[in-house]
């Protein structure tokens, strides 16, 4: 009887073998395709990841280039601030200066009329310690300090003041 079932075994092995062969081809096909789209999708990812991160470096650089042009300016106006109370201290320092000249007394009468003229021939006008006069009287006043002045003289200048700073 095993004789007999001889032909039948071989053939039954013979068919196992080969269907095994052709089960496992198509499992390595199977493989070798999960693992192309797999490095395929991480390509995409790694793309899309380095994309991603170029735009937002890019993104952070404008942000980070605002944030440093507005301290920039910041520091320009803060420099610009400084140069114009510099300025205003210096003539002010100046004109104060003006007291101790010989012709003072003309100065100041001439402070008195144009205060007086400014505003009103009823002002009571009065020497300041600093420099100059203040006339008031009547709900007005009238300020020819010679601080008073020297600050005017500068706000005067207007744009003209730009050039202190300008290269």
């Amino acid at each position: 009887m095993r004789d007999a079932l001889a032909p039948l075994t071989e053939a039954l092995s013979r068919q196992a073998q080969i269907d095994a062969r052709a089960i496992t081809a198509r499992a390595e096909e199977e493989a070798a395709e999960l693992i192309t789209a797999a490095r395929q999708e991480a390509r995409t990812i790694l793309a899309d990841a380095r994309a991603d991160g170029a735009a937002q470096a890019k993104a952070d650089a404008v942000t980070e280039r605002i944030h440093a042009e507005r301290r920039a300016r910041g520091m320009e106006l803060a420099a610009r601030r400084e140069a114009l109370d510099e300025l205003r201290a210096q003539s002010a320092a100046a004109v104060r200066a003006l007291r101790d000249d010989p012709c003072y007394p003309r100065l100041l009468d001439r402070l008195s009329a144009l205060a007086r003229a400014a505003g009103g021939a009823d002002l009571t006008v009065k020497e300041q310690p600093d420099g100059g006069v203040l006339a008031e009287g009547h709900g007005r006043r009238v300020d020819c300090t010679l601080s008073a002045l020297a600050v005017r003289a500068v706000d005067a200048l207007g744009a003209e003041v730009e050039r202190l700073w300008a290269p």
